[in-house]
């Protein structure tokens, strides 16, 4: 453990590199008006910190920047954790600008996530339990190409083209869809194969010819996965960072950025409550100098959603902690009103 004097320059040290991206020597230390000891006081500190592996010199300046164990103690020792029913009332302004689907509501709250922070931001909506079927449609593009679309209570819509067999009549088609809206309309997608397999197979073996071939291939275009939308806020945002003017870096990033299901998959595995992980903490290597900070956020008892933030590890940890606690709290409560009502 450090001691209190160390932990109060180390801090300083931090905050102000966060806010100044330039290494932080002994004379700017002493000239912060918290700060009580004389400049060769504060290189003896810094210099055990160094030592501790804390900070670290860089090779153009006589000052010292946050190593990333130096990141994690702030982190984990320096930073208040926010108080439990922290709020920013950014949905509640978002829907009083008329969004009111759930997609709508989820996007525009990345978007100004991102814009607050300047970093790029990650919803990942949540697993879809209570996500009800609204509508089901196939629109026939020629004799032998179709788009199967499914239309949820939350405003997600998912077009899937598909290639219609020569075995296959479109008039049989048509009877299935009709089938279909009418016995899983509000079913939650959940609950879609025990349906599926029950009483909508029961009325498609009665009124649709050879029924089984037809029936395998709409359940294919129709229901092969559940849907889980990531939303994204900022992709460019990361450019105003001067950490990454390097074009390798910014190459890989958006590399990154172009798979969706990989980064879907880390904030799926993202814990509950509030995560910092920092740069080779990172399991992706595209991010390994970057800091992601994530927040579930709860919609009912078993359904869990992820926002997330990503940005240089020389990060606004305690603005980004304080803002995305504050917005896990809201989306839980907001959304949770708004499936309710819907």
């Amino acid at each position: 453990m450090l001691t209190a004097r160390q932990m109060l320059i180390l801090q300083v040290i931090i905050d102000d590199f966060i806010e100044s991206a330039q290494p932080v020597g002994s004379r700017t230390i002493s000239k912060k008006d918290h700060v009580s000891y004389s400049p060769a006081t504060i290189r003896n500190v810094m210099a055990d910190l160094e030592d501790m592996g804390y900070i670290e010199k860089t090779h153009s300046s006589s000052g010292r920047v946050p190593s990333e164990k130096g990141y994690r103690y702030y982190v984990d020792h320096l930073i208040p954790f926010p108080a439990k029913d922290d709020k920013i009332n950014m949905i509640e302004d978002i829907v009083k600008e008329g969004y009111l689907e759930f997609e709508q509501i989820v996007q525009k709250s990345a978007e100004i996530l991102s814009d607050i922070t300047n970093y790029t931001s990650f919803i990942l909506g949540p697993e879809m339990f209570e996500t009800r079927i609204k509508q089901l449609q196939i629109v026939t593009l020629s004799p032998a190409t179709a788009v199967a679309i499914l239309v949820t209570n939350t405003g997600y819509v998912e077009n899937r083209t598909f290639s219609i067999p020569n075995n296959i009549d479109a008039s049989d088609l048509e009877k299935m869809v009709n089938i279909l809206n009418d016995r899983l309309y509000d079913v939650p997608l959940v609950n879609i194969p025990e349906k599926l397999n029950s009483e909508v197979m029961v009325l498609m073996e009665t009124y649709v010819h050879d029924f089984r071939k037809s029936y395998e291939y709409l359940k294919a275009a129709f229901f092969n996965e559940h849907p889980v939308k990531l939303y994204i806020g900022g992709k460019a945002k990361i450019l105003m960072q001067p950490e990454f003017n390097d074009i390798e870096k910014i190459r890989s990033f958006y590399t990154m950025m172009e798979n969706e299901d990989k980064i879907a998959r880390l904030l799926k595995d993202a814990s509950n409550g509030i995560k910092v992980t920092i740069g080779n903490e990172n399991k992706m290597d595209a991010i390994k100098d970057f800091s992601l900070i994530t927040a579930s956020y709860q919609l009912g008892e078993e359904q869990a959603g992820t926002i997330g933030l990503l940005g240089p590890t020389r990060m606004e940890y305690k603005k980004v902690i304080t803002l995305l606690h504050a917005l896990s709290n809201e989306m839980t409560d907001v959304l949770h009103l708004w499936f309710k009502n819907n």
